[in-house]
């Protein structure tokens, strides 16, 4: 499978299934793909604005695969760090970065098995981006955090409105305090294929 069927694949993921047997297969070449030759920037996105927005840790970065945003987060120095992921062999890839203080298999949807708010940041670039995940998997991401915590979550702008993450944002109001939203590239100025121009928002949510 070349460089860009990988990549459409990514976008019609349908099943954790799906994504465990992908990103498995993947795992040793994603950041040549996806990021050296492909200009993906998200990561870096991601990891400015929780830094920005004055998050701290422990975070748990959602989704980490290959620890694109750990490793990135690491460079703000924001205390500890743990990364969960679907698949394995990601996480191996992520544990050679030597960022994460902790890394395990987990799927959002299904619940992480973790107790309420036991980390004041969330973070995550690729499983909300591509539609991997919906909105009904904020409702995890929010439960995990303490009170005063901040998630910065990244979604792909046509998931963000195909998907129905504005209901979603609109029942969790009572648990939040506030809600932003910023408009970025995905991938780097000048990037080709048929999703260079694509564009992600990033949620940032901070629980009451």
């Amino acid at each position: 499978m070349t460089k860009d069927e990988k990549l459409d694949t990514a976008y019609s993921l349908k099943t954790p299934d799906d994504s465990r047997k992908l990103y498995g297969d993947w795992a040793e070449s994603y950041e040549e793909d996806f990021v050296e030759t492909s200009g993906y920037i998200l990561h870096i996105h991601v990891a400015r604005a929780f830094s920005e927005a004055g998050g701290e840790g422990p975070v748990l970065d959602v989704g980490a695969g290959t620890g694109l945003v750990g490793e990135a987060l690491a460079q703000f120095d924001p205390g500890e760090i743990d990364g969960t992921d679907i698949s394995p062999e990601m996480l191996q890839q992520a544990a050679e970065k030597g960022v994460y203080r902790a890394l395990f298999p987990g799927d959002i949807l299904a619940g992480l098995g973790l107790p309420d708010g036991v980390y004041s940041g969330v973070v995550s670039a690729g499983t909300f981006t591509l539609g991997h995940v919906g909105p009904d998997g904020l409702d995890e991401v929010v439960r995990l955090l303490t009170s005063g915590g901040l998630a910065v979550i990244a979604v792909r702008d046509a998931h963000f409105t195909e998907s129905g993450f504005e209901q979603k944002i609109a029942e969790l109001e009572p648990v939040l305090s506030e809600v932003g939203k910023t408009s970025v590239r995905i991938y780097a100025e000048g990037a080709d294929g048929p999703h260079a121009d694509d564009q992600a928002i990033l949620l940032h949510l901070w629980k009451a």
